[in-house]
């Protein structure tokens, strides 16, 4: 009897113990997300809860990066919800920064020689949505808000009278082509796991018109996918040439884990269930729920070509009208999950991609449900379509790992983003003197 006791015992404190892994208190989850809102982060970062569905972007293409010519003409697309569903004012400001996101020793005067800040004036109520919400939208730089100098940017959004409470940030890129780079991205040649490493070479190369600087004034950054975690930063040339400098290494110093294709989770339609959508429904609050299926853990899979978006998410809907698609796109609970057997120690699982702004937060981290036997996630999602991947980050490291779920392949479809920097001799702020982008497939 007294056998019999202990085990109900021990059963009914695992319950009480493994129910606060669940995913189903997303509030407290959002509570601790939004600690020390002063603290402000140089790096995509929301603030505060009621904040979802940014999307930051050059002007011609929603799909875009961040990213603009000064000399083009170029400017930028930003829209936000509030969830608070209300009339706020938000202003925007733009913070300076140099190669590696700090602030630069420019003040706001030196590089906005308008305004410093503006107000954003356009904003539309959603319309016949469960969730409802207020829509913002604004493009800059405009006649009022001009920038000046090339470089990194944080563009800080914030309520108005509360400059020192920001709502959310946002990098973005403003360069100037001074030089031009050519890559060659291809199976790792110097890797012990060349099977599953793509190696990234490539050379700068500049004219009689444009001298580069000294190797110490110039900093090289080369990005996958948009993510920061796993960039490589300050590359130096392997050796120099006449109007070139190449980065042509073979023992791993330009190498990146392959990775997998993206997957895709697919709820632009309420009505009816496609891709790797188990179940839609609405709880009884009236909230919408999206059950994805398990996704296969594929990490001794095969690789298989597919096609996706590197991590872009896109708002869309197939059943209301699609020219109000931002206003009239319902808000869901989306169920992410994949099998897992035992819980990992030194490290935690993440849902990376645009759609969790390529970081690690409590938000987007899988918490493991031992009753199931899966790791689950949930994310409060606008309609549309979203590309992501499950990466694991081991205790103490900054850069997460794709191997143990998604699985690493040198074949990979990827995107790769180069970035060349410049401090000329007397100044103090990086500029940015080429962007270049490359795809692991296209030659």
């Amino acid at each position: 009897m007294k056998i019999i006791l202990r085990k109900l015992f021990l059963l009914c404190f695992l319950q009480s113990s493994l129910f606060s892994f669940s995913q189903n208190d997303t509030a407290s989850k959002v509570t601790e997300e939004y600690v020390n809102t002063n603290q402000i982060r140089y790096e995509d970062w929301v603030y505060v809860p009621n904040i979802k569905s940014i999307v930051l972007h050059e002007s011609s293409f929603i799909l875009s990066s961040p990213i603009i010519d000064f000399d083009a003409g170029e400017y930028l697309s930003l829209s936000f919800d509030d969830l608070d569903a209300d009339n706020k004012t938000y202003i925007y400001t733009l913070i300076h920064c140099d190669a590696l996101w700090k602030p630069s020793d420019l003040s706001p005067q030196e590089y906005l020689p308008n305004a410093i800040e503006e107000k954003i004036s356009t904003f539309t109520f959603s319309q016949g949505t469960a969730q409802r919400y207020t829509h913002y939208v604004w493009s800059f730089p405009n006649n009022n808000m001009r920038i000046s100098k090339t470089g990194n940017y944080i563009l800080k959004i914030y309520t108005a009278g509360a400059k020192d409470k920001p709502v959310f940030t946002r990098r973005f890129m403003v360069f100037s082509n001074k030089v031009t780079i050519k890559a060659n991205i291809h199976q790792a040649a110097g890797s012990d796991d060349f099977m599953n490493k793509q190696e990234v070479d490539f050379s700068i190369f500049y004219t009689s018109d444009y001298t580069l600087p000294q190797l110490n004034d110039l900093k090289v950054i080369v990005q996958q996918n948009g993510r920061w975690d796993n960039a490589i930063y300050n590359i130096q040339p392997i050796y120099i040439k006449p109007n070139e400098y190449s980065y042509d290494y073979d023992d791993g110093t330009n190498d990146f884990d392959g990775g997998n294709e993206y997957r895709a989770a697919i709820f632009k339609n309420f009505k009816f269930v496609t891709g790797n959508t188990d179940k839609i429904y609405r709880n009884s609050l009236n909230n919408w729920q999206v059950n994805l299926l398990p996704d296969e853990v594929k990490t001794f899979k095969r690789y298989f070509e597919t096609q996706d978006m590197n991590g872009r998410f896109f708002i869309t809907v197939e059943e209301r009208d699609s020219s109000l698609m931002d206003i009239v796109a319902e808000y869901a609970h989306v169920h992410f999950k994949f099998p897992f057997e035992f819980p990992m120690n030194e490290g935690d699982f993440y849902l990376l991609g645009n759609l969790t702004d390529n970081h690690f937060a409590k938000e987007n981290k899988m918490t493991f449900n031992y009753f199931t036997k899966n790791y689950e996630c949930d994310l409060y999602l606008k309609q549309g379509y979203y590309d992501y991947m499950y990466v694991f980050l081991p205790d103490g490291k900054t850069a997460a790992q794709t191997n143990q779920i998604e699985g690493d392949h040198w074949e990979t479809e990827n995107d790769y983003t180069i970035y060349a920097y410049y401090k000329p001799i007397g100044s103090y702020y990086d500029q940015l003197i080429c962007v270049q982008k490359f795809n692991s497939s296209r030659k």
